[in-house]
């Protein structure tokens, strides 16, 4: 784990810290020609090395050079500027995956078989719950209070903004409630109910208000249920 660490930390340096905004520019304008993309493929290696300290990981930091060099390839060709975000994220997964490989490797250790521990699928379970289903449910259920502007109330949001706020809420209440830190949720709903309180404010609609309340109260009540039926289950598997 340490040497994982120890690489990721090598890998947060490279790809961020130490990589200027002009590094990127030229790379992705000039692709395989930029000497940019080298300089990075190098500095990768030998982050890697210096921080595994160790004469052995040579090979092993090369490799990591060699395949960081090779992704960023694959993504400096194949992204538009429509698609920059799909393929950071899946970049960022790439070299960690790989990370992850040369660590295995290194420490000659087999591979975990996680998604054997029944725990995982509970956890898993839990976790897709709380996502798209949930947000399904809410606005099922209080589609019925639905006030006569909240279509004009969010032409001035982001796309989908509300869906994604109410997701990653929960989640952030089931991981509160799976650590036992219950006194976090409380700083959270505090927090959404500062900023909403503008908005609501603003608006002057009593059943806008009271629709969010609504909303807000079933998405908190949903992942505390889900993070305790978690945690029994849990209970129940020792």
């Amino acid at each position: 784990m340490i040497l994982f660490i120890k690489l990721f930390l090598a890998h947060l340096l490279g790809d961020f810290i130490w990589q200027p905004n002009s590094w990127v520019a030229d790379k992705e304008l000039k692709k395989h020609k930029s000497k940019y993309l080298y300089i990075h493929i190098l500095l990768h290696g030998v982050l890697a090395e210096i921080l595994a300290g160790e004469i052995s990981f040579i090979p092993y930091a090369v490799l990591i050079a060699v395949t960081h060099g090779i992704i960023d390839l694959i993504k400096l060709n194949f992204q538009k500027d429509k698609n920059k975000r799909t393929w950071f994220v899946a970049d960022q997964i790439a070299h960690i995956l790989i990370l992850i490989g040369v660590v295995l490797l290194y420490e000659n250790t087999r591979i975990p078989y996680f998604w054997l521990d029944n725990q995982f699928w509970i956890l898993l379970t839990g976790i897709l719950l709380l996502t798209k289903p949930a947000s399904i449910f809410i606005k099922t259920i209080i589609s019925i209070w639905a006030p006569e502007n909240e279509n004009s109330y969010q032409d001035n949001s982001l796309i989908a903004a509300g869906n994604y706020i109410g997701i990653l809420e929960r989640l952030f209440v089931f991981g509160f409630i799976l650590t036992g830190h219950f006194e976090a949720i409380g700083f959270l709903l505090a927090a959404k109910s500062i900023f909403r309180f503008g908005d609501l404010k603003e608006a002057k609609d009593r059943k806008l208000t009271e629709y969010v309340l609504i909303g807000t109260l079933i998405s908190f009540g949903i992942a505390i249920l889900a993070g305790i039926l978690v945690q029994y289950l849990f209970l129940q598997l020792l």
